[in-house]
């Protein structure tokens, strides 16, 4: 129900807009574009494009997509920070000085947002989280369920592990600190496998895999080439590299899980080298926030689309959270591929036509 409640609500503001006397169809918004004369100015700041390849490939053009279909006279203006606060707090302030009206802030490190927020606010600019919660008074968040996708991800190393479960050594490659996605995707983890593993090593990748590289060598040192039984990894990238120092040490056998549902661990998990990734549905998450940017460019309520709250530091935030969904090699037709996020003749190269094949993914 979730996941449909974006949709509706997009489909209602379509209606709205109509309504009022504007065109729906859809546009291809103008490359870079900003705040111009009739125009309602949207920006979009993404974090980074190093450690996962989803902002670019799909929240980006998704979010422009559904802002275009349903406000001609919304132009979204896009800068991804590569990683960067810094570079992320420039951007930040450029999309003010030109006067967009609404700001959706994917941040690089949401403990600092909080004053990039409030000057925004004096100056009338709405601030919308995407996808992680920054710090200050936004004026709504769109995300998943991050301690639920924490669970899942735990409780997928467990199913994985078995009965040999209860005498396994477990590493964890966290995502970073500054992210507080990370916190509660490990605190959901903690839940999930506190109790029912030995918790060997842990440690933040910080997203970024040559970290997660560094730390699973480390890991490898301390406990031994027969001390690790699994390895859980915050998201795919660092899940990759993971994988990549397990086998350079010769150590084989250990399951490995992931988050993001990129192609190439989606891959993985068809040969076996992955676990489980976690599928987040990208479309619903995209239509709600490109539906609460245009529903503050215009005025308009956005209860319909943001239909819970969450706790920000004593505010009480609008907010729609959607449901993770695990995949694992017998789920992948019916995830991603029937969710629409690939084409089997995309996943199904050459040299993954097997391990497709004994999937069912056609």
């Amino acid at each position: 129900m979730r996941l449909a409640a974006a949709g509706t609500a997009a489909a209602s503001l379509a209606l709205a807009l109509t309504a009022c006397g504007q065109t729906v169809a859809p546009q291809t918004p103008a490359a870079g574009g900003g705040a111009g004369a009739g125009a309602e100015g949207i920006g979009l700041l993404l974090p980074e494009n190093t450690s996962s390849t989803r902002y670019d490939a799909f929240d980006k053009p998704l979010i422009e997509q559904t802002v275009s279909g349903l406000c001609t006279k919304c132009t979204v203006s896009y800068a991804n920070a590569g990683g960067d606060a810094k570079v992320q707090k420039k951007q930040f302030d450029d999309l003010v000085a030109k006067g967009v009206k609404v700001i959706l802030l994917d941040p690089v490190d949401a403990k600092l947002t909080a004053p990039w927020v409030d000057a925004a606010n004096a100056k009338g600019v709405k601030v919308v989280a995407y996808d992680r919660l920054a710090q200050g008074k936004v004026a709504a968040y769109v995300s998943f369920d991050n301690q639920q996708t924490g669970r899942l991800q735990g409780q997928s190393l467990l199913d994985a592990l078995g009965p040999k479960a209860s005498s396994a050594n477990v590493v964890m490659i966290d995502g970073a600190e500054s992210d507080p996605n990370a916190a509660q995707f490990k605190t959901g983890a903690h839940l999930a496998l506190d109790g029912k593993v030995k918790i060997a090593y842990e440690q933040s990748g910080e997203w970024k895999p040559e970290v997660a590289t560094a730390k699973t060598n480390e890991a490898i040192q301390s406990l031994g080439k027969n001390g690790i039984q699994a390895v859980y990894a915050a998201n795919d990238g660092m899940a990759a590299a993971v994988i990549d120092a397990l086998k350079a040490a010769g150590i084989k056998n250990v399951p490995v899980g992931g988050q993001d549902a990129s192609i190439d661990a989606v891959r993985r998990v068809l040969t076996g080298e992955q676990a489980y990734t976690i599928y987040k549905p990208y479309k619903p998450e995209t239509e709600a926030a490109g539906t609460i940017a245009v529903q503050l460019a215009e005025g308009m309520d956005i209860s319909t689309t943001a239909t819970s709250s969450t706790d920000s530091g004593g505010l009480s935030i609008p907010s729609l959270l959607l449901t993770p969904i695990v995949v694992t090699k017998p789920r992948v037709e019916a995830t991603v591929v029937a969710g629409g996020l690939y084409k089997a003749a995309d996943i199904c190269t050459q040299q993954y036509e097997q391990a497709c094949a004994e999937a069912g993914v056609k």
